[in-house]
């Protein structure tokens, strides 16, 4: 793989405490659906769940809540279309990298994951390596603003609820960039509702729950446009993502913050969005 000088990767107190964070983090609620079958996810889940789970044990529990996470990536995969062995694909906050690795199971192509977490970067090479992908899957400690990968190298690149991050415009310039022109980007995210003229003290409580900063919902509009990035489908998964918050709100591994996402889903103060982008 050929990439350009290898840039600094944290450069703000900011970035390092999100970076700490994700590096000490190890909470059953990713662990133990990880352990099901070795895809260890970090975003959310689509779909109703089978209530019967409820009367199985808790072990049929996280399998559900795994199966629904599996399916959103899934979901998201669909949009990338007839990605072929020679494309190369990125995924821009990979986390623990389980969407990468159905990405090169699918498609058969390069793909590479970065995260401003080492030890994230780490525990997902170690899985590549152990399914023996290693050589089409790797994952790399960069920061998805500046990645240092060659301009026009990928043919997509996806945020799976990783854009909260970051500031949209930098983060939509570095995805202009890297993509060839024709080529795809596909972003799931919360976002807050732009109507109600303000955050609800639900949003506020996810915010705080995960160190980040959710965006309105009209700034991924505008950092696209400003980037080339020309939105060919949105849509809202909010309905789809609510009974995966309650199967979740009653299992093992329930971390306090499902009520705040009921909450805000609920309220119609925050939206499960999925954006389709060309590069134009």
């Amino acid at each position: 793989m050929t990439t350009s000088t290898k840039p600094l990767v944290l450069r703000s107190d900011y970035q390092r405490s999100v970076a700490d964070y994700w590096n000490n983090e190890q909470d059953p609620v990713n662990l133990r659906l990880g352990d099901v079958d070795g895809l260890y996810h970090h975003h959310y889940g689509l779909g109703d769940y089978d209530p019967s789970v409820l009367t199985r044990g808790d072990d049929a529990v996280i399998a559900e809540m795994h199966r629904l996470e599996t399916a959103q990536a899934n979901v998201l995969l669909d949009q990338f279309g007839d990605v072929g062995p020679q494309d190369k694909l990125l995924d821009a906050g990979c986390g623990r990298g389980g969407s990468s690795i159905m990405a090169n199971a699918r498609f058969g192509c390069q793909v590479d994951g970065v995260t401003i977490s080492e030890t994230q970067a780490a525990f997902a090479n170690e899985q590549a390596r152990l399914r023996g992908v290693d050589d089409s899957v790797r994952y790399h400690f960069r920061n998805m603003l500046d990645t240092g990968f060659e301009t026009g190298s990928r043919r997509g690149i996806w945020n799976n609820e990783s854009t909260m991050y970051v500031n949209l415009y930098d983060l939509f310039a570095e995805h202009g960039r890297q993509l060839a022109r024709g080529g795809r980007y596909v972003c799931i995210t919360g976002c807050s509702n732009d109507v109600t003229g303000g955050r609800s003290k639900a949003v506020s409580k996810i915010d705080e729950h995960y160190t980040c900063n959710i965006h309105p919902r009209s700034d991924y509009f505008g950092a696209l446009a400003a980037n080339n990035l020309v939105p060919i489908s949105v849509v809202d998964l909010t309905a789809s993502t609510i009974p995966y918050w309650e199967l979740r709100a009653k299992s093992s591994v329930a971390t306090g913050i499902e009520e705040a996402f009921l909450t805000a889903y609920r309220e119609g103060s925050f939206h499960y969005l999925m954006i389709v982008a060309d590069r134009v």
